[in-house]
């Protein structure tokens, strides 16, 4: 059936920033406040059309970065959200075989050849995020969220996606993107992702931001917080996370604990106030125990 889409030449690229302080300053607007290496690494994905790596522990902001650069770009969000056992069929395409079923009973007196031409075209094609994003004549970002968490087999399909912004379906052809989307990849780092994978991508890791971006994130997202006991959540939550811990304190789960201490109308942290609300910030009963021990409270 031959290339479909751009059959020629170069697909357009993004070309949603001007600089890396253009970056900052637009993604702030959104309330996603980057650091200078955030800020620096999405420019050049932007610039270089080059899909993007996003490495590092839950919660630290991965996939809000790629909202983030939907927003400010106007751009379509499309996510593929992965998963143990996610296929070809939920990520790339699947044929809508009961309409296909209902196409072949209604032209029983046709010939095979005629059934089948028709019963592959476009009308019963069942677009996933892959294609979709391929497929987008708007400024699209496409999010393929927690890619550690696919089969490795999966990784074949983003390959072929990545490598020239191209799928193959068989019954129609080679489908080219006439518009490069914006890809964010996020991983986890529960499984290594290929080699091959990682030298198509710029690659970024975000861990748990420095204490004054940090607090600035509090004080972005919890706008009635006290400067001071801004300050205090993100020292004691950076004191959680320097301990053996289970599953260290995240930056969303900072916010959502400088939000409890507003609705308790909490002026300070005070032992109380820490040990009654442990449960937001620590989601596993032994880290509740070696915290309250470590920080000196009485027994939860």
């Amino acid at each position: 059936m031959g290339n479909r889409g751009n059959s020629g030449g170069t697909a357009v690229t993004t070309g949603y920033f001007s600089s890396v302080d253009d970056v900052a300053s637009r993604l702030a607007g959104t309330g996603y406040l980057a650091s200078p290496a955030v800020a620096t690494t999405v420019f050049l994905a932007d610039r270089l059309g080059k899909p993007l790596l996003v490495e590092g522990p839950a919660g630290v902001g991965k996939t809000e970065l790629a909202k983030a650069v939907a927003e400010v770009a106007g751009a379509r969000l499309v996510r593929l959200q992965c998963y143990e056992g996610v296929d070809e069929a939920r990520a790339l395409y699947e044929w809508n075989h009961a309409k296909q079923l209902l196409r072949i009973t209604a032209g029983r007196d046709e010939s095979w050849d005629e059934t089948r031409t028709d019963i592959f075209g476009e009308e019963f094609l069942l677009s996933r995020p892959l294609l979709t994003a391929i497929r987008s004549e708007e400024p699209t970002v496409l999010l393929v969220d927690e890619t550690d968490k696919a089969d490795v087999e999966v990784e074949g399909l983003l390959l072929e996606v990545l490598s020239d912004f191209q799928v193959t379906v068989p019954e129609l052809g080679t489908i080219t993107a006439t518009r490069r989307p914006f890809v964010v990849l996020t991983s986890n780092a529960s499984r290594e992702l290929s080699e091959a994978l990682r030298r198509r991508c710029l690659f970024l890791h975000i861990g748990f931001p420095e204490e004054d971006l940090e607090r600035r994130i509090v004080r972005s997202k919890v706008p009635g917080i006290d400067e001071a006991l801004a300050a205090s959540v993100v020292r004691v939550v950076g004191a959680l996370r320097a301990m053996d811990l289970r599953k260290a304190p995240s930056v969303a789960e900072t916010v959502d604990w400088a939000r409890t201490l507003l609705a308790l109308g909490a002026d300070t942290l005070s032992e109380a106030v820490v040990r009654d609300s442990l449960g937001v910030i620590l989601k596993h009963r032994e880290d509740i125990l070696t915290a309250a021990a470590e920080l000196g409270l009485e027994a939860v």
